[in-house]
């Protein structure tokens, strides 16, 4: 196997068993609308792969900091750990959804961006704190508690949690980068 390869590629849905078509059956009928990169692998496990994606549809498209702040706290949690796949889904996402090409790029880049508006930047602390640190500041914290309050807190760190999630099972399981326009990522220093 070559560094490169795709340790779980996807499986012909007529090979699926029941329970994995049980189970992947809302995820395709659901807001994703197909079996996407993140579940290939976890298809393996079909009841893990379950509850994982209920987690997700609510953090990703019912979270309460919003869809926008949402995709920048996904995408410093790809930068962290360098995953190619969430970024190539997401950054095309924060763009549209009004992150900046600048904080696109710094974040890309492992920096802090040099001018983002006060909630993204507030976002961009808190998830580089909760990542590197493994904790959040007392002022950090906070700024975050201060602006979002405490159900947007909790919801920030279940983003950065789940996203961390996918990024451990899709690189370790080597999932392969679809055809994107988004830069790949280099390894942070």
């Amino acid at each position: 196997m070559t560094p490169s390869q795709d340790r779980m590629p996807p499986l012909p849905p007529e090979a699926w068993s029941e329970e994995q078509r049980r189970y992947a059956q809302p995820i395709i009928d659901g807001p994703r609308g197909a079996l996407i990169s993140p579940f290939v692998p976890l298809l393996r496990s079909p009841e893990l792969m379950d509850h994982t994606q209920r987690l997700g549809e609510y953090l990703r498209y019912r979270s309460a900091i919003g869809v926008r702040l949402t995709e920048l706290a996904i995408l410093v949690t790809a930068r962290q750990w360098t995953q190619q796949v969430e970024w190539a889904i997401h950054a095309p996402i924060a763009l549209r959804e009004g992150v900046s090409q600048a904080t696109v790029d710094a974040v890309a880049q492992g920096r802090r961006p040099d001018a983002m508006p006060e909630d993204e930047a507030v976002v961009h602390d808190f998830c580089v704190e909760l990542h590197q640190q493994r904790q959040v500041s007392d002022a950090t914290w906070a700024r975050a508690q201060q602006r979002f309050g405490d159900k947007g807190v909790m919801d920030l760190i279940g983003i950065n949690g789940y996203y961390s999630l996918l990024s451990m099972v899709m690189n370790a399981a080597r999932t392969t980068v679809p055809a994107s326009t988004a830069q790949p990522l280099a390894p942070l220093g």
